[in-house]
């Protein structure tokens, strides 16, 4: 059976799929590690900062991180499945309400703070009380 066009390009982006980045959103301040090329070396570039649009669009997704950096806001746009991601990790959940936070590029200072979402963490249980543990005494010096 022969399959169509469209149908065989599904097949192949399929694959090229990257399954191991966690799940973020807008919002969400991200740590990651990208692939430099400088001259004849492959260097990991550290990038720190928060995710303020997010595109699906299956293979072409994308995603862009913001930081401030020597005071200057630097942006970068990376394809969710590019292989210069070396890794990504979540820092923080962003509580947000909008899809796209353009609005950061006109704050200045703390007014660029996206305010965390605390319901995303898991709280420890409480401590039980420690009579059930020993106390050690200390020694005496008279004996």
């Amino acid at each position: 059976m022969v399959a169509s066009a469209h149908e065989r390009i599904k097949h192949l982006e399929k694959k090229l799929h990257r399954k191991d980045l966690p799940d973020f959103k807008v919002g969400d301040t991200v740590q990651m590690k990208v692939r430099v090329l400088e001259a004849d070396k492959v260097r990991l570039h550290p990038f720190e900062g928060t995710v303020i649009s997010k595109t699906n669009r299956g293979l072409k997704s994308t995603f862009t991180v913001r930081k401030i950096s020597f005071g200057e806001g630097v942006e970068r746009v990376f394809p969710v499945h590019s292989p210069v991601i070396e890794s990504l990790k979540v820092i923080s959940k962003g509580k947000v309400s909008r899809s796209k936070l353009y609005y950061l590029r006109r704050m200045v200072g703390k007014q660029t703070k996206v305010k965390q979402d605390r319901s995303q963490t898991q709280s420890a249980p409480p401590e039980s009380p420690a009579s059930d543990t020993p106390v050690a005494q200390p020694a005496s010096a008279a004996a």
